[in-house]
């Protein structure tokens, strides 16, 4: 809960801004005070009586008002809150944020604060991918400003790809990640696995599997949130790069072990990356379809198993080591034996056989396998289960 807790919401100007409203809703669910700014341009997609009326609070609007700036101020209401949470967040505002631009309330309250902030970036995809709004995201990123999303998704000009500003609920659980838990990860180092690899067969093909990647890059972002200095190790995936992790990009398995050996020592090493099981000797030219010549035989080779080699005992194991077993069939005794024959402390199972829509969707379905028995939790989004994994790991350290 976040009884007491005194939110800042900030609103600019993007289509998302209807999102905002959902948003206070929830947050005085909980107990919270949401006092909001709106920008001018904000005041098109929404009205500040709208957003007063769910929050119970004052809306400021304006820098210049006489009796805002005696009753409150723009340094106050920064000062007074225990986070700055600006939903949503668009090109423009987080360019002027990076730049240190005072030109509106909105702009002067960010650039006075002293306060954490968590920003929900919502806008075209061409613009969130623009080198631009990547920078400026960096920079304030290396500032200490956290982020949330953007998610991928229909856009509202009918396009999709990553720019729909986080859920409302998923900006409730990061607040709630901060606020109530703090960093309990803080100076704990994390490795995730996440998405696929993709085995060369020639230079134009390849053989991957189904994974998505959004498991692995919902939990990477759930740990630093936590406080976690994090590092994702990522196959080839369009999920959009976590905030506040350093992401390596790799495509085969030997190139992921290489990466996660490069980052260890780490506390945490979560493997939930689809590693493929079996590269091949690739051709060096691209293999030809002939008439009459019959179709070429691949020499398959094992790649290395990553969990269990980071699993292994020694000086430069992870304090803990947690696996993913995706199954089709005999799930539990299969992910059970798995995690024995591995030698990881923790393993979550799913199953991900037809139909159930695992690979490439939202939700999930898990059962978290340890050595005092399997614990199922219900269906949930990923970002839950991610959320739900990086309180449990932080349980652990606790003990």
């Amino acid at each position: 809960m976040l009884q007491g807790r005194r939110i800042l919401l900030i609103v600019s100007g993007g289509i998302a801004a209807y999102k905002s409203l959902d948003l206070v809703r929830r947050l005085r669910e909980r107990g919270a005070c949401v006092p909001a700014v709106m920008t001018a341009a904000a005041e098109r997609f929404i009205t500040p009586l709208a957003l007063g009326s769910l929050s119970h609070d004052k809306v400021y609007t304006d820098l210049w008002s006489l009796t805002d700036e005696r009753e409150m101020g723009h340094l106050r209401l920064s000062q007074e809150a225990d986070l700055v949470v600006v939903a949503p967040a668009t090109a423009d505002l987080l360019g002027r944020m990076a730049l240190g631009l005072a030109s509106d309330l909105a702009g002067t309250v960010l650039l006075a604060c002293g306060k954490p902030i968590l920003v929900a970036p919502a806008m075209n995809h061409r613009m969130w991918l623009h080198p631009a709004t990547q920078a400026n995201m960096s920079l304030l990123e290396a500032r200490g400003v956290r982020r949330i999303g953007p998610n991928s998704g229909p856009l509202a000009e009918g396009e999709s790809g990553p720019g729909r500003m986080a859920e409302p609920l998923e900006i409730v659980a990061a607040i709630e990640d901060f606020l109530q838990s703090g960093a309990p990860l803080r100076g704990l180092r994390a490795l995730v696995t996440s998405g696929p690899t993709h085995e060369p067969i020639d230079p134009v093909r390849y053989i991957a599997n189904r994974s998505s990647g959004k498991q692995g890059h919902a939990i990477a972002a759930a740990l630093a949130r936590l406080g976690a200095e994090t590092v994702l190790v990522s196959g080839p995936s369009l999920e959009p790069c976590p905030p506040g992790v350093r992401v390596v990009h790799v495509e085969t398995a030997v190139d992921m072990l290489a990466a996660c050996e490069a980052a260890l020592p780490a506390d945490i090493a979560v493997c939930a990356a689809a590693v493929g099981d079996w590269r091949v000797e690739a051709a060096a030219q691209k293999l030809k379809k002939e008439q009459g010549v019959t179709a070429p035989v691949l020499q398959l080779t094992p790649n290395p198993d990553i969990l269990e080699r980071l699993s292994a005992p020694g000086d430069r194991r992870p304090r803990l080591v947690i696996g993913f077993a995706a199954e089709t069939e005999n799930l539990l005794a299969n992910a059970e034996a798995k995690r024995r024959r591995k030698g990881c402390d923790w393993l979550l199972a799913n199953d991900v056989s037809p139909g159930t829509r695992t690979f490439g969707g939202d939700a999930n379905t898990v059962h978290l396998i340890g050595p005092a028995g399997t614990e199922s939790w219900p269906p949930m989004p990923k970002t839950e289960i991610a959320r739900r994994l990086a309180l449990r790991v932080a349980d652990h350290f606790k003990s």
